[in-house]
């Protein structure tokens, strides 16, 4: 078994906070998220290894069992171990199940050691039917008279707003489930839609947590930021610009000596949750230069410099 440094994959601190871990997720996400990549399986790979770890590091129990292991074992990223050593029983063909994540693919074997059905240690049942703390390393495994799957899933801000649905592959004792998750409009980070399991053959319920994956808009509480390219001359002068928005398109004036990074306030078109409640679209100026200059056009440029 390959000991997976979730820190190292994430890069950050053994002492990072929440705040720092999802900072870094968000980032590496992006970077690597199937939308952005397509048919790029490195890519791919790398954005499920990257959600793994979050999976892990933004959970409380789930990152002080993980630490609890590390330093028991005191491993290095890619460090290969023996489960049984440490009192675990990780063999999925013998009543286990493994457990897949989102759209496409599953973690990996050190993950579902721990939350997926192999773990060794005694306390109560974790979220993936795996423990969520360490009372000793080796002790049987109690029984779980009903499981809770969960997992995660990313969309983006424009599908978080509209709503959208989804399919998402759950492999879970060896069989791999099929489950269409229907993402409401309005939903924000954090959130966590339930599934009944029952219609796909489950003895639970599965409760999917939605990430939302920034693109070109930002998110800030339910205020929508959104960058404006705008012309020097638009920029001095003032203008009407139009903005394409999640609800269409709208009007915006520019008022006259804006300067880049000054932000202009649109009320009431920015996100809106499930409640109904509606943040501002906040545009952020800035200033760009046209390609492909004419001659007459920089000559233009050239006299407006010696008059100022």
């Amino acid at each position: 078994m390959e000991y997976k440094d979730y820190y190292k994959i994430l890069g950050v601190d053994k002492k990072a906070t929440k705040g720092e871990i999802k900072k870094a997720y968000r980032k590496l996400a992006k970077k690597y998220h199937p939308d952005m990549n397509p048919d790029d399986t490195t890519a791919a790979n790398k954005f499920k290894e990257v959600t793994e770890a979050y999976e892990v590091l933004s959970d409380d129990d789930k990152r002080k069992q993980y630490d609890t292991f590390g330093s028991t074992g005191n491993f290095s990223a890619g460090q290969n171990f023996d489960p049984s050593q440490y009192g675990f029983d990780f063999n999925f063909g013998d009543g286990g199940y493994s457990y897949t994540s989102t759209g496409g693919g599953g973690f990996s074997d050190f993950f579902n050691m721990f939350f997926g059905g192999g773990g060794g240690a005694s306390q109560q049942t974790s979220d993936f039917g795996g423990f969520s703390g360490f009372s000793g390393f080796g002790n049987k495994r109690a029984k779980q008279p009903k499981n809770k799957y969960e997992t995660e899933m990313s969309i983006s801000l424009e599908e978080a707003y509209n709503g959208t649905k989804r399919s998402l592959n759950l492999n879970i004792g060896g069989a791999t489930k099929n489950i269409t998750v229907k993402v409401p409009k309005g939903i924000t980070p954090g959130k966590k839609i339930r599934v009944k399991g029952d219609k796909y053959g489950l003895d639970g319920d599965i409760y999917i947590k939605i990430n939302i994956i920034e693109y070109k808009e930002k998110l800030d509480g339910l205020n929508i930021i959104k960058k404006i390219d705008i012309y020097p001359w638009d920029a001095a002068l003032g203008s009407k610009e139009i903005v394409q928005t999640f609800e269409g398109k709208i009007k915006v004036t520019i008022p006259k000596n804006i300067k880049g990074g000054q932000q202009i306030r649109v009320p009431k078109k920015g996100f809106k949750d499930m409640k109904d409640n509606k943040g501002d679209l906040i545009l952020e100026v800035n200033i760009t230069n046209p390609s492909n200059l004419s001659d007459e056009q920089l000559e233009l440029y050239k006299k407006l410099k010696e008059t100022i």
